[in-house]
C-alpha cells in the first residue's frame, strides 16, 4: 500500500475521511465519489481507525503531518488504542497460502477457522486485505491461485539444445518441451527432434507419466501441432491433440491470443525461465550425441531442482506436490495413448478412401459422404459421424487397395448405377482407344471398381485438353502399353498426342472373370 500512499494527495486524504466520518458513506461509496480504488480507501480508513482518528482531528493536521500519515509512518504523536491491529493474532500466512491451492478451500474458510482460534482476531474484510499485502511479497509465479491437481501449463521453451550427429558430425537443435503443474510448480521438461505433432504428443505422454497422474485441465500456447486455428473464444484443437485428451479424460484450454498470463506459469517466469536457467544454462558446455542422452542429464537436473527449496515459503516443488497436487490429479488410464493421426476424406465412386496414397473400402452406400480417418501405426479407422463404420489394417504400399468384401455391393444394380460397363460406355463416347484404355485398366484390378478413381481422372482429362487430345493420347499409350492415369497425363502436358504415331491394332479386349459383358449390366 506504501505505493498507493504515495500517489494520494493530501487533499483527497481529507476528503475521503470526511465522507466516512462525518458523511457516513461505506468504502465503496467514497471510492466512487473520489474516483479511487476501493482497497485503497479501506486501506486508509483501516488506518484511520487503528490510530483513533476523527474528523476534527484530521482537519487540523497540518502538510507535514499529513505527510507522515500517507507514507504510512505511525510516530504521529497519537496514543494507539487497547486491541489495535498489531496487538491481534497473525495467522499464518505461508498455511493459508497453500490451504488455498487445495480443492475446495477458500479464503472465508479459512477465515472463520482463524476466527475459531482466535475470537479477537482480525475480522473478514481486514483479514482479506492483509493477505493480498502478503502476497505481493511473493514473485510473480507463487502469487498465481490455482487449485491442486487443476492445470498443467505447457509450451517450448525458447532455447534449444545441440546434438551432435556421431556418423557426420553435424548438429541439430533439440526443442524443449516444459509442463508446469499450477499448484505446486512441479516441472517437467523433455527434449524433442522438432515441435511437430508427433513430438508434441509424445511429451505429453512422457509429462502425464512423470507426474503419475492427470490434471483436469491442460493449457497450452496457440502452437500450430496442438491447435489448428487460434482463436481468442474459441480455438481450434488439432484433432489428434482432442483424441489424446478423450485418452486421458482431460480438457484442452488453449491459451487467448494476446493474453500471455494464461499461461503465466510457462511464458512468465515459472516454466520456461526456470528451465532455461537452471537446466540448460547447466548443460551449455556439455556435449550431447542423442537425444536419450540429453533427456538423461535433463531428468538429474529436474530432480535437483524440484528439490530447491522455495526462497519465501516452505517447502519445495517436489514437497507441495507430494502433500497436495499429486492426490488430486486424476489417475493415469491403463493403457497408454497411441499416437493417431485424423484426415476428413471423401468417399469415391469406387466406395474407398484414401490416405497415405493408399486406398481403403468403406460401405459402398456411403458414396459421396464425408468420413473421418483415424490412423495410427498399425490400422487404419473410418468414421463417419462419430460412428466407426470401417477399421482396416494399415497399408503404405502407395496406390493400392484394402477391400473389405462386405463393403461391396451385392449386385452392380444396387451401386448407384455406377458398372463397368457404364465406365467403358462413357469413354465410348471419347472414341474406341479410350474405350480399350478404360476396360484394360478395369480388367487389371482385382475389382473393377479399385480402377473407377484411374478411369475418371482420365476422362475429366478430355475437358481440359479436349476429347479429340485425349483420344490420340490414349492411342500412343496403348501403342507403348502405358495405360494409366499419369502415363496419359505426361502425353499431353508433353504434346506427344500430337506427334505421328502409326496406326495401332487394337487388340481384342482380355477375358477377365469381373467384365461379363454389356447385358450382365442391364
Amino acid at each position: 500500500m506504501a505505493g498507493k500512499r504515495k500517489g494520494l494527495s493530501v487533499r483527497k486524504l481529507k476528503e475521503m475521511l470526511r465522507l466516512s466520518l462525518e458523511c457516513g458513506l461505506e468504502g465503496r461509496e467514497v471510492a466512487r465519489s473520489l474516483s479511487v480504488s476501493h482497497t485503497t480507501v479501506n486501506d486508509y480508513l483501516g488506518r484511520a481507525r487503528e490510530l483513533g482518528l476523527n474528523y476534527a482531528r484530521v482537519e487540523e493536521m497540518g502538510e507535514e503531518e499529513s505527510r507522515r500519515l500517507l507514507k504510512g509512518e505511525d510516530s504521529l504523536g497519537f496514543s494507539r488504542p487497547p486491541g489495535s491491529a498489531r496487538d491481534k493474532p497473525q495467522p499464518d500466512w505461508n498455511g493459508v497460502h497453500r490451504e488455498l491451492r487445495k480443492k475446495g478451500v477458500t479464503l472465508q474458510l479459512l477465515w472463520q477457522e482463524y476466527k475459531e482460534v482466535h475470537p479477537e482476531g482480525y475480522q473478514l474484510s481486514q483479514f482479506y486485505e492483509l493477505y493480498r499485502q502478503w502476497k505481493k511479497k511473493l514473485s510473480l509465479s507463487m502469487r498465481q491461485d490455482h487449485r491442486a491437481g487443476e492445470k498443467l501449463f505447457v509450451d517450448y521453451a525458447g532455447q534449444t539444445v545441440p546434438v551432435v550427429d556421431p556418423v557426420t558430425g553435424g548438429n541439430r537443435e533439440a526443442q524443449v518441451f516444459v509442463g508446469v503443474l499450477g499448484a505446486s510448480n512441479y516441472t517437467f521438461a523433455d527434449a524433442v527432434g522438432d515441435q511437430g505433432l508427433s513430438s508434441w504428443i509424445g511429451s505429453h505422454v512422457r509429462a502425464f507419466e512423470y507426474f503419475g497422474g492427470v490434471p483436469r485441465v491442460v493449457v497450452p500456447d496457440n502452437l500450430k501441432s496442438g491447435v489448428s486455428r487460434a482463436c481468442r473464444y474459441e480455438p481450434d484443437l488439432n484433432p489428434t491433440y482432442h483424441d489424446l485428451a478423450v485418452h486421458y479424460g482431460t480438457v484442452i484450454f488453449p491459451a487467448r491470443v494476446g493474453k500471455p498470463k494464461d499461461k503465466a506459469k510457462v511464458e512468465v517466469e515459472v516454466g520456461v525461465q526456470v528451465v532455461e536457467r537452471w537446466l540448460l544454462a547447466a548443460l551449455r558446455n556439455r556435449t550431447f550425441f542423442s537425444l536419450e542422452e540429453l533427456n538423461r542429464a535433463i531428468r538429474e537436473l529436474l530432480e535437483k531442482l524440484n528439490r530447491r527449496p522455495f526462497k519465501k515459503l516452505p517447502g519445495s516443488r517436489l514437497s507441495w506436490f507430494l502433500e497436495m497436487e499429486k492426490p488430486a490429479l486424476r489417475p493415469l488410464p491403463s493403457v497408454r495413448y497411441v499416437l493417431a493421426e485424423w484426415k476428413k476424406a471423401w468417399v469415391n465412386i469406387d466406395y474407398h478412401v484414401e490416405f497415405k496414397r493408399h486406398y481403403y473400402s468403406v460401405p459402398y452406400r456411403l458414396v459421396g459422404e464425408e468420413m473421418e480417418i483415424r490412423a495410427t501405426a498399425q490400422t487404419v479407422e473410418v468414421y463417419f459421424r462419430g460412428r466407426r463404420v470401417a477399421s482396416h489394417l494399415r497399408d503404405d504400399s502407395p496406390g493400392r487397395h484394402s477391400t473389405l468384401k462386405e463393403h461391396m455391393p451385392k449386385s452392380h444394380q444396387e451401386y448407384l448405377d455406377w458398372t463397368p460397363s457404364r465406365m467403358i460406355q462413357w469413354a465410348g463416347q471419347v472414341g474406341c482407344a479410350c474405350a480399350q484404355v478404360v476396360e484394360t485398366i478395369l480388367n487389371s484390378r482385382a475389382y473393377p471398381e479399385q480402377g473407377y478413381r484411374s478411369c475418371l481422372g482420365i476422362l475429366r482429362l478430355g475437358k481440359r485438353y479436349s476429347s479429340e487430345r485425349l483420344e490420340a493420347a490414349c492411342r500412343r499409350a496403348l501403342a507403348i502399353r502405358g495405360c494409366s492415369y499419369k502415363s496419359i497425363k505426361s502425353i499431353l502436358e508433353k504434346g506427344l498426342d500430337q506427334k505421328p504415331l502409326g496406326t495401332p491394332t487394337l487388340s481384342p479386349p482380355r477375358e477377365h472373370e469381373n467384365v461379363r459383358g454389356e447385358n450382365y449390366y442391364h
